[in-house]
C-alpha cells in the first residue's frame, strides 16, 4: 500500500496521514503529515509540485488550512494518498522525509474558544453518585441536551508542556470554611476533541447534518481537573478554576475521512431529543483509549458508548445563535464505559479516592507531583485495522512559587 518502510506496530499507517505542526532544529515551524516513524515535510513538496496553496504549509499552524473548508481538505488528503502509495513519487518524497525522532511537535493549531461537554452517561452517573450521593445521578436536563461549558482557549497546551498544579479555594470535608492551596485531588479526564475548520455565521445554528462540513478532525484531550477546586465552586455556575487551568491535546490532527470506517450508530436516546438534534444518521466512533499512569496501564475507555454523537455537540453549541470560528475546539467529556477498568477519570478509577489503585507497587488515588500520565487511541476499522490518534502526555510540576 505504500513504498514507505512502516513498523507494523505504527499507529501512523498509509490510510491515516494526520497533519500536525513541527520544529526542525532553530528552522520555523511547519506542516508535516505523520507516517510511520517519520514525517512528511509538506512545504516543499507541495511547493516543488506547484500545488495551488503550497505556502499554507510553510505555516506556523494548521489554522490557514482548516479555513479552506472540505473540498480543500478532499483534494489535499487525495494528494497526500497519492505521495505515499505511489512509487513514482518516492523521488520527491524521499529527501523530505524526517524521523519523527528528530522534531519537536508543536500546539497543531491555535485554539479560538474550547468548549467542554459531558456527554458519557457512565461517566456523569457516576460523578452524580459521587458528588451528590442523596440525589438521582443525573439531572433533569442531561438526556435533553448535551451539557457543556465554555472552558479556556488560552490554558489549551501541546502534549508533553508540564502541568503546573493549580491552587485555590477547597473546602475539606467537615470544615466549616474553605482555605486557600495547591490542589490535593488533582485528576484527569480522557475525552476526544473535534476540530473545527470552516466557522459559522453568527445568528445562524449549525444543523446535526452540517457537521463534516465544519469539522476537519480530532485529537485526543486531557482535561486536567482539580477535583477539591471542583467540589467547592461548581455549584451554581458550573467548572471554572477546578478545569480552566491546563487542557492538554495530541499533536497530530487525524481527519474525519481517516476515520470514516470506524463509524458506528449512536445508540438509543431515550427520552426522543428536540428536533434540532435529532437526524436519521447521527453515528459515534469506534474508538479505544488507553491510560497510563508513571508507565502502568490503568484504563481503556471505549469510545462508542458515548450518548451524544459530536454532531450534536455542534448542534447545541450553536443552536442560540452562537457562531464557531477557524481554531475551535470541543470536547467529548470524559469517556467511561461500565466496567472498572474503562473508566476515563481517576477519580471514577478511585470511587473518590476511597478505592486505590495499584501503580507500581504503590496504592494510589489523585495524582502527586512528578507523576506522569500517557493517554493514547485508536480508531478501530470494518476489517480490523487501526488508525492511530497518537498520544496525549502530561507531567505534573509542583505549585508555582
Amino acid at each position: 500500500m505504500t513504498w514507505i518502510d512502516i513498523p507494523d506496530n505504527s499507529p501512523f499507517g498509509p490510510d491515516n496521514l494526520p497533519l500536525g505542526v513541527f520544529r526542525l532544529g532553530d528552522e520555523e515551524p511547519r506542516i508535516g503529515a505523520a507516517i510511520g516513524d517519520h514525517l512528511i515535510d509538506l512545504a516543499p513538496v507541495a511547493s516543488a509540485q506547484m500545488l495551488d496553496g503550497s505556502q499554507l504549509f510553510a505555516q506556523p499552524t494548521l489554522n490557514a488550512f482548516l479555513a479552506l473548508g472540505r473540498p480543500a481538505w478532499r483534494a489535499t488528503r487525495e494528494w497526500l494518498l497519492e505521495l505515499v502509495r505511489n512509487t513514482a513519487e518516492r523521488d520527491a518524497v524521499e529527501p523530505h522525509l524526517i524521523p519523527r525522532s528528530a522534531v519537536t511537535l508543536q500546539l497543531p493549531f491555535e485554539v479560538a474558544d474550547y468548549v467542554d461537554f459531558y456527554a458519557s452517561e457512565t461517566h456523569a452517573t457516576n460523578l452524580g453518585r459521587l458528588f451528590r450521593p442523596d440525589s438521582e445521578p443525573l439531572l433533569p436536563n442531561w438526556k435533553h441536551l448535551p451539557v457543556g461549558y465554555h472552558g479556556r482557549a488560552g490554558t489549551v497546551v501541546a502534549s508533553g508542556t508540564e502541568i503546573v498544579r493549580p491552587s485555590g479555594q477547597r473546602k475539606p470535608p467537615g470544615a466549616d470554611v474553605p482555605a486557600y492551596g495547591p490542589s490535593a485531588r488533582l485528576d484527569i479526564e480522557v475525552e476526544l476533541g473535534f476540530v473545527v475548520g470552516t466557522p459559522s455565521t453568527l445568528g445562524r445554528p449549525v444543523p446535526v447534518d452540517a457537521f463534516e462540513e465544519h469539522v476537519y478532525g480530532v485529537v485526543l484531550v486531557n482535561d486536567w481537573s482539580a477535583r477539591d477546586l471542583q467540589a467547592w465552586e461548581y455549584v451554581p455556575l458550573g467548572p471554572f478554576l477546578g478545569k480552566s487551568f491546563a487542557t492538554s491535546i495530541s499533536p497530530w490532527v487525524v481527519s474525519l475521512e481517516a476515520l470514516k470506517d470506524s463509524v458506528v450508530p449512536l445508540g438509543p436516546q431515550d427520552p426522543p431529543v428536540l428536533p434540532y438534534l435529532a437526524g436519521s444518521e447521527l453515528v459515534n466512533h469506534d474508538i479505544t483509549f488507553e491510560v497510563r499512569w508513571n508507565g502502568q496501564l490503568v484504563s481503556s475507555p471505549p469510545y462508542k458508548g458515548m450518548y451524544w454523537s459530536p454532531a450534536q455537540m455542534l448542534a447545541h453549541l450553536s443552536v442560540n445563535g452562537a457562531s464557531v470560528r477557524t481554531g475551535d475546539l470541543f470536547a467529548s467529556g470524559t469517556v467511561s464505559g461500565p466496567e472498572k477498568d474503562q473508566r476515563g477519570s481517576f477519580i471514577e478509577l478511585t470511587w473518590g479516592g476511597r478505592e486505590p489503585v495499584v501503580v507500581n507497587g504503590e496504592q494510589r488515588t489523585f495524582l502527586q507531583d512528578g507523576d506522569e500520565v500517557s493517554i493514547t487511541g485508536w480508531a478501530t476499522t470494518s476489517d480490523g485495522r487501526r488508525i492511530g490518534l497518537g498520544e496525549v502526555t502530561g507531567r505534573i510540576a509542583p505549585t508555582a512559587g
